[in-house]
């Protein structure tokens, strides 16, 4: 079905939608997956469905690497980056941090857990409340 979509474009039919608005498509898409399904480019293309379709490779790419990095700042608490790819937060609540010492690593779990929340949570609210605090 990709390679019929190819020849329509070749054929000069385009469907002439910015890269922003896929964008903003991948990003709501991804807000709504589900748990259980994979966060990957290949399950929100397909989601999308014929608009995903008919995109160029280049700016389903493009598209892709911007949505995620929104989407982790959207919502911190479902979503995770790590390198290059997208991960659900929930999924690696015990990892380690890079840049945190053992000694940190147990103090926020402890704050979290006093706040009841998970470590990952605890940092994307502090880290929400100070971008809006320098606002």
């Amino acid at each position: 079905m990709r390679g019929y979509f190819a020849e329509v474009r070749r054929a000069g039919f385009d469907i002439g939608l910015s890269a922003g608005k896929l964008t903003q498509a991948m990003v709501e898409v991804l807000s709504r997956l589900p748990s259980e399904a994979s966060p990957s480019k290949e399950v929100v293309v397909q989601r999308l469905g014929l608009l995903g379709q008919m995109s160029k490779t280049r700016d389903t790419d493009a598209a892709w690497n911007r949505a995620k990095r929104q989407v982790v700042r959207e919502h911190p608490a479902r979503f995770c980056l790590e390198g290059k790819v997208l991960r659900w937060a929930s999924a690696r609540e015990d990892r380690p941090r890079g840049k945190l010492s053992t000694a940190s690593q147990r103090k926020l779990a402890a704050l979290a857990a006093k706040e009841g929340m998970t470590p990952d949570e605890l940092l994307g609210r502090l880290i929400v409340s100070w971008r809006s605090a320098k606002r």
